[in-house]
């Protein structure tokens, strides 16, 4: 049973661990710390964690399960810190966005414990402490990573702390996470930061205009492409492999696109189209957005 919970970093995704753990799990007790003294501040202000603590000993105490929410660049470091001061039997997890790099690094430093990967397909532009709200996971997927022969009663208490914060889980290699939000997640971004990227460099459109008559579809990209930009670096640097693979993949298609569009071929556009179009209805008929128009927004 998971009773103590202690999250490392209170930015978006673990402000909104903890206030999610307030709402769903009254009777779990939450500890958090964040290395930077302004974002403790802020974190205790808002009541993001029942107790902001200033040391990670302090944090991590009475931890049964530690959530480290920091860059997966800095997960290695953020586990070293954790050497000795962790009970018999604690289970630590993440939340970051790319698995395998998070898997090997949990494992070099801490060896010994009870390692289980985590992460909730779930999040905004937004950043930093302010940006947290209980209902982040509500409705959305958790993956859960654990490796090979990893204790079934962690994988099942951590299965259902993630349940209870509202979350829908599955189960998944870290290898085969990586490749899947590769597709879904980081090879999105890359576009939309280079796509945003490619419009303010252009010589003959002023800046003013690109922003002045933004229509949905670049709109959109600049929602993306305002996310963490720490956060996101990280993410591209850990899980390069399976991003510079689908990136090829994409390359490739892309090349395609443009010796239709060159040619002429509309066939071969609009059956492209048809495609892409039915993903959309089935990603919208599972829940996973809203159909309403102009993506739900209120106006």
């Amino acid at each position: 049973m998971i009773k103590n919970v202690a999250i490392i970093g209170l930015g978006l995704l673990g402000g909104s661990v903890g206030l999610a753990a307030a709402k769903h799990l009254p009777d779990i007790t939450t500890t958090g710390y964040d290395a930077a003294p302004d974002v403790r501040a802020k974190a205790a202000e808002l009541a993001l964690v029942g107790t902001v603590c200033e040391t990670l000993a302090e944090t991590v105490r009475d931890a049964d399960l530690v959530v480290l929410c920091v860059p997966v660049g800095a997960m290695r470091n953020a586990a070293g810190g954790l050497k000795g001061l962790l009970k018999q039997g604690a289970i630590v997890s993440d939340v970051g966005s790319s698995k395998q790099s998070v898997l090997d690094d949990l494992r070099a430093e801490l060896p010994g414990q009870i390692i289980i990967p985590a992460h909730p397909v779930a999040g905004t532009e937004q950043s930093g402490p302010d940006a947290g709200f209980a209902t982040l996971f509500t409705g959305r997927w958790c993956i859960l990573t654990p490796p090979a022969g990893a204790d079934e009663d962690a994988v099942t208490a951590l299965t259902a702390f993630w349940q209870g914060l509202g979350a829908k889980t599955e189960i998944m290699e870290a290898a085969h996470h990586d490749l899947v939000l590769a597709v879904t997640s980081h090879i999105p971004h890359l576009i939309a930061y280079t796509i945003v990227g490619t419009a303010s460099d252009l010589e003959d459109v002023t800046r003013s205009e690109v922003i002045k008559y933004s229509a949905g579809g670049f709109r959109d990209f600049t929602r993306i492409a305002a996310s963490d930009p720490v956060m996101w670096r990280d993410v591209f640097l850990q899980n390069k492999g399976a991003v510079l693979e689908m990136l090829g993949r994409f390359t490739e298609d892309l090349t395609a696109m443009q010796r239709a569009i060159r040619s002429g071929d509309g066939e071969t556009l609009e059956e492209l189209f048809e495609r892409t179009r039915k993903i959309r209805r089935s990603i919208i008929e599972q829940g996973q957005d809203d159909a309403a128009p102009d993506f739900g927004r209120d106006h």
